[in-house]
């Protein structure tokens, strides 16, 4: 069974029990993977790692949306954006701790030769199959920076 109909099975479950935030939280996930499915020339299914991508954009999303609630001084709001945004981490890989990202980002420099922040795109390349929905691009791209310049 792929992501998109375990997603499914969830929803309907979530519907029966009457969990409003999850039931929520999942119909908008199956909007944005339906809506990605039909956006471009012609109409396709999304492979898992495609969802998976769709999952992580949203998670971000929520993320970044409890981060302004809680600068508006809206904790109401930062609660309800987080719970969304757990119930979407239920289906995303495990995240890779910031450790186990050095050491992928060590190994791309080694196999790049990149020796300078000119050479970042070729460790970016390397490296973004490696971590797609596991780690947060913004500190794998920080990490990557912080090498190549000469730190660890």
């Amino acid at each position: 069974m792929g992501l998109k109909e375990t997603l499914q099975g969830d929803l309907t479950e979530a519907i029966r029990s009457r969990n409003e935030i999850t039931s929520g939280t999942i119909r908008m996930v199956l909007t944005a993977i339906t809506n990605e499915e039909v956006s471009g020339k012609e109409a396709r299914t999304l492979s898992d790692a495609e969802i998976i991508t769709v999952l992580s954009r949203e998670a971000k999303k929520r993320r970044e949306a409890s981060e302004a609630f809680e600068a508006a001084n809206r904790p109401d709001k930062a609660a309800l954006e987080k719970s969304e945004g757990e119930v979407i981490a239920k289906y995303l890989p495990a995240q890779m701790s910031e450790d186990d990202v050095k050491k992928l980002v060590a190994a791309a420099i080694a196999s790049t030769g990149a020796a300078g922040p000119a050479d970042m795109g070729k460790v970016m390349a390397i490296l973004k199959p490696q971590v797609a929905g596991k780690a947060d691009g913004g500190m794998v791209s920080g990490l990557v920076k912080t090498m190549l310049a000469g730190g660890n």
